[in-house]
């Protein structure tokens, strides 16, 4: 039975920083790329950062690029998401998922149907 549990969401002020963690367990791994994704009240769920399963390659989306690192620990099972200089906007649900398919583009990456596990989210809340 696959499980991803995230951790660390909180409230912060607007400039600050919070790291996610997401624990595996029920795969293998190294061999699953691994995402963050998002969904605020009333929208849709969006993509925020993708890792390679060796974790050489990442992906991001623009509105987080160079505020948020995604990386992750094969030996520890666990992917992180650090977010510094966080906006009210960053306000979701962030959402750890995993996917074991080979993906041959980056743009794969990007799409939540390409990732066949989830965990539960954990909120994130900025404040202004």
């Amino acid at each position: 039975q696959v499980q991803l549990i995230e951790s660390g969401g909180g409230l912060v002020q607007a400039g600050g920083s919070l790291k996610l963690s997401c624990a595996a367990s029920g795969l293998t791994f190294s061999r699953n790329a691994m995402g963050w994704f998002r969904q605020a009240p009333g929208k849709e769920r969006e993509f925020v950062a993708a890792i390679a399963r060796s974790g050489s390659v990442t992906y991001y989306a623009d509105s987080v690029k160079g505020r948020f690192t995604i990386s992750r620990d094969n030996a520890k099972n666990t992917v992180y998401l650090q977010m510094n200089s966080l906006k009210p906007e960053d306000t979701a649900v962030y959402y750890c998922a995993a996917s074991g398919r080979t993906f041959y583009t980056g743009n794969s990456y990007y799409r939540a149907q390409n990732y066949d596990f989830w965990g539960q989210g954990t909120q994130v809340t900025v404040s202004s």
